[in-house]
Formats: structure tokens, sequence, C-alpha cells
């Protein structure tokens, strides 16, 4: 559960001749859906391109219009999705998708048994026609064989965004460009500051337990979301993961580079890589230690009366 603790931001005075990076302290949230158990982690040319996904020629508006026809004949009676190989009909030859078919006793169509018949004609009509991707009402314009169309929808950059706070229990879903407003009612303890370099401060990093620091920077005319997680492994043994995501797509992501840098006691401590897309989300780069990854030691080594400052640098790629 998210506590709405009051985050303070400060901007470090103006010295002539030097540039100081804005300092934001993040207050810590005990993230409560992390537990101490070991097994616990938590490029242009004279020739003309030819049509990328979402645009069609001539010629091929007219396959599109006949393989969108051929597409409708696979809707599902039930879930209006496509049924996709393998294929099963009820007795009378009726389609259900396999999604389906798992909670029905009965053809939803003509109330006959379900049976086991494979239907091997139209797998075969499947494998030639071009799906649209689950997410085309959301804008994506993909066609797609059946065999390639779970993968594509899996990472389409179309699909809903969850809540990019880590730790938190909101369970928010929506578009793209809804998630910055999301954020900034609902969740209001974030304090963003601007610029391509600032100082992302983490207070009372003595704190027992699974805890999050969050922070937002705007530059480059996007949001990028810094995140600082703690997590205490098993006797005791603690570790800080640090990494940053933007809240935008994978593509959006590929033209950024990033650099997290602890300094202090004439030491540096540095790690420098491509933002994570909130599509993607944090988790999966924690639990592979794909980020800035520290103990208790060298946090306290680097930190000043509990509170820990993280240089936050992001590039143009």
């Amino acid at each position: 559960m998210e506590h709405p603790l009051p985050l303070t931001t400060s901007v470090r005075p103006k010295v002539e001749g030097q540039r100081f990076p804005q300092v934001g302290a993040a207050t810590p949230t005990i993230n409560q859906n992390l537990t101490a158990s070991p097994s616990s982690t938590s490029a242009s040319n004279n020739n003309p391109s030819p049509p990328c996904a979402g645009q069609l020629s001539l010629s091929q508006a007219g396959c599109s219009s006949s393989s969108t026809h051929l597409a409708s004949l696979f809707e599902c009676p039930v879930c209006f999705d496509y049924v996709l190989p393998p294929i099963l009909q009820c007795q009378n030859g009726h389609l259900v998708c396999c999604a389906c078919r798992e909670k029905l006793s009965c053809c939803p169509t003509c109330r006959a048994p379900i049976g086991n018949i494979r239907n091997l004609a139209m797998e075969k009509v499947a494998a030639s026609v071009h799906f649209p991707c689950k997410y085309s009402s959301n804008g994506c314009m993909q066609l797609l064989n059946h065999s390639d169309k779970i993968n594509h929808e899996e990472g389409c950059e179309f699909r809903p965004y969850s809540c990019p706070c880590p730790g938190a229990s909101c369970k928010w879903l929506g578009s793209l460009d809804m998630v910055m407003t999301h954020l900034t009612h609902s969740h209001k303890s974030i304090t963003t500051l601007q610029g391509e370099d600032i100082v992302f401060l983490a207070t009372d990093i003595n704190l027992p337990g699974a805890v999050d620091w969050v922070m937002m920077q705007s530059c480059f005319g996007h949001h990028f979301m810094l995140v600082l997680e703690k997590q205490e492994k098993y006797d005791g043994y603690q570790q800080f993961f640090a990494i940053v995501q933007i809240i935008g797509s994978r593509n959006q992501a590929a033209n950024f580079v990033y650099r997290l840098e602890l300094n202090g006691n004439k030491r540096r401590l540095s790690w420098e890589a491509t933002p994570r897309s909130i599509h993607e989300g944090v988790q999966a780069a924690i639990m592979s230690s794909n980020c800035l990854v520290f103990d208790t030691a060298v946090a306290k080594f680097f930190a000043d009366n509990g509170n820990l400052g993280i240089n936050v640098t992001i590039s143009l790629n």
C-alpha cells in the first residue's frame, strides 16, 4: 500500500560560473509486495520505401480488404476474438476460441455438445489469413499471421499501460498519453524535476525492510521515472537497485541514454544504460540485476546522514 508522504524539492544556490543540477528529495515508500525470502526478487535514400506496418499500397489495400473479410469468419461468438489453430468445432460445424471453449459445456450457437472435432479445412484457411491485432481499436495497424499474433500482442505498444509506480497496489490501466495525468492526480507525492541533469535524493535509506523511492524527471519533451528499490534478501542482507524508465514506448526509449552516479569520499560508482519502457517495467531488469546494484555498505559509504544522493543524467542516444 502506497503512503502519500509529502516530498520536498530544493534547488542548490546558483553561484556565478557554476552550474548545479536540481536536487529533489524522495521519501521512502514501504513496498509490501516484496518479501524477505531468498528466492524473492523482485536509418534515407532515393529509392522509394516499401510500405511499412499500417501503410498499404493500392495492391495491398485489396488484399487487406479480402483478408479482413476472411478474418471475420474466424470470430468467436462468445468473446469476438479470433478462433486460431488448433481449431475445434461442434458436431454442427460451429467454432469457438480455445479460451472460451474451456468454459463451455455446449456450443453457444446451436447448444450441441462441444466435442473434439478438429476442423483442418479452417486451419488451412487460417494459415493464409492476416489477422488484425487485438489492439487495432487503440491504433495498431499490424496485420499478422496467426502464428505471430499472440507474440505481437504481448509486446504491442498499443496495448493498455499499467501504472508504472513500483510497489504500489494501483490497478490503473490506460493509454500512454494518460499515464502522466494518472500520476499527477493519483500519486501526488511524487516530485517532478526539470532538466537533463538532476540529483535524486533518497531519504532515510536505513529504514528496515523493502522500500521504494520514486521521482520524475522531465527533459527533451519526455518524462522519466527514477526508481530506487531496496530489497531485504536473507539474514538481514540488503541490496539497492536503481533504474530509470521512460513514460513511453520501447522505440522512444531507444533514443535516450541515462547515467546514474554515486559520488563521495574520492570514489565514484556509475551505471549507464538505455531507459526501460514502462511497458516493460523495471522488475525484470531488477531480477536480472540489469541496473545499478549496490549493497548496504556501499550505500552507507556514499550516504550523508542516512540520505543518498544519486546524480541522474539523461542524454540523447
